[in-house]
Parts: C-alpha cells; sequence; structure tokens
C-alpha cells in the first residue's frame, strides 16, 4: 500500500470550501480509479491559516500513475481547488506502509 501526501494553505473560509470541493468533485472521481484505496484530510492551524494535508491511499505506483499520469509526484490539482488555497505543493510525496496497527 502506497500513502500519497499532499498539502496546502488556506484561509479558514478557503479550507472549509476545499474540503466540501474534495467531498463532491474528487472523492467521486478518484474511487473511480482502479486501485484508489481510500483517502483522509486533515487540517490544523497555524496563525491564521489552515494547513490542509490529503493523504490518498494506493494499491500500486501503477495506480497512482492511473490518476496522477505518467509523472507520479506531480500534484494534481484543478484550478477550482486552486482558486481556494493560498499556496498548495506541486510536488507530492510518496511514502510505503511498512507497519499499520488498529484498534480493536
Amino acid at each position: 500500500m502506497i500513502a500519497r501526501f499532499w498539502s496546502a494553505r488556506a484561509t479558514p473560509a478557503g479550507a472549509r470550501a476545499y474540503a466540501g470541493h474534495l467531498r463532491s468533485h474528487v472523492l467521486p472521481a478518484v474511487k473511480q480509479v482502479d486501485g484508489y484505496a481510500g483517502a483522509v484530510l486533515l487540517e490544523r492551524e497555524v496563525s491564521a491559516a489552515v494547513e490542509i494535508l490529503v493523504i490518498t491511499w494506493w494499491r500500486s505506483l501503477d495506480a497512482i500513475r492511473r490518476f496522477a499520469g505518467p509523472d507520479p509526484e506531480e500534484a494534481v490539482v484543478a484550478d477550482a481547488a486552486a482558486a481556494l488555497l493560498t499556496t498548495f505543493d506541486r510536488r507530492v510525496r510518496h511514502y510505503e506502509l511498512v507497519v499499520k496497527d488498529e484498534a480493536r
């Protein structure tokens, strides 16, 4: 399993709007990609801004390429999403899942 990390910053209103965009546009689209395994949206307040971290889970690098294209480390950010953010990463980071523990 591969985790794909992408981060951005927004105003509080922009962060709320981005969460809505993720729910209504991004997640329905990525659910159609073979090899997609889930996502989480995390936020934290930093001064007057909100830092956003999106982690998507993928079954393989080939699955990520089906989503992102030939350069799997290139961020996929629609213009509508970019308009809600003050800054965002143009590149993503991938990590292989090594240990997973869940509460029972």
